[in-house]
């Protein structure tokens, strides 16, 4: 009986879903049913199920408004919340990390909520103190430096933005290996199993602030800023030789 009041509750919120800003949320109702009604039903559907009308093409190249979030997992809903990803302006925006619209309570009310779809993964619960920076390290170039790049700064993949890890917690990080979120693959168990997660990690909190013996880090953006200096750098002293030899040339 109480399971149905709180769904009738939730369908009564709904239509405040199409009705609020842009980029606001609804906060005014409780519980996780509401919740979800309120700032999420329109793009994913009462029951997460999503919505697919043909020819709409979303985010990440999602066919229709929003994708289903049957078996999405508590991780998965864990990390959109609460990193800002989620609920978007529009359909075909791309996420990115924002301010967090909801609070502690309503962040868990709603995970619950959307858990409560089917089985899925849960918020993992990592141990970088475990693990070893030069295992992750490994790990990383192998799975993660082709967009992140090398020290996890970020850059540019096809048809996304690849953002910058230093605000990520580790159980953010870790959420974001086994869900996959936007464009990011996912990686289960099998692909990287969790003693190499907490390695992951562990690489990943140390790039938050990496040592750099060679000097000048330049935005720790690799080779090719510090070819640009380079040239600046040699071009210059080129430049400065030539005017000091035309200046003897011709005094004599």
């Amino acid at each position: 009986m109480r399971r149905a009041a709180l769904l009738l509750l939730a369908l009564a919120a709904a239509p405040a879903a199409s009705a609020q800003p842009p980029h606001g949320v609804v906060t005014d109702v409780r519980g996780g049913p509401a919740l979800y009604a309120a700032n999420c039903a329109t793009c994913h559907g009462g029951r997460g199920q999503g919505v697919p009308p043909p020819g709409i093409q979303g985010a990440g190249g999602i066919v229709g408004i929003g994708p289903s979030l049957r078996n999405v997992g508590a991780g998965t809903a864990d990390f959109y919340i609460r990193t800002g990803y989620m609920p978007l302006g529009h359909p075909d925006d791309q996420p990115y990390r924002k301010r967090v619209l909801f609070n502690e309570r309503q962040i868990k009310q709603l995970v619950r909520y959307v858990a409560s779809f089917g089985s899925g993964p849960p918020i993992p619960q990592p141990h970088p103190e475990r693990a070893s920076v030069a295992r992750g390290m490994r790990l990383f170039i192998d799975h993660c430096a082709g967009c992140h790049q090398v020290v996890a700064r970020g850059g540019v993949a096809t048809g996304a933005r690849v953002p910058p890890l230093t605000q990520a917690s580790a159980v953010q990080i870790a959420e974001a290996v086994r869900s996959g979120p936007y464009v990011m693959p996912k990686f289960t168990r099998k692909a990287i199993s969790d003693r190499e997660l907490d390695a992951l990690v562990r690489y990943v909190e140390y790039t938050k602030n990496p040592a750099h013996p060679g000097g000048w880090s330049i935005g720790y953006l690799g080779p090719m800023p510090e070819g640009v200096v380079a040239w600046l750098i040699g071009a210059a002293a080129l430049v400065g030789a030539c005017v000091l030899l035309g200046n003897r040339r011709s005094s004599e």
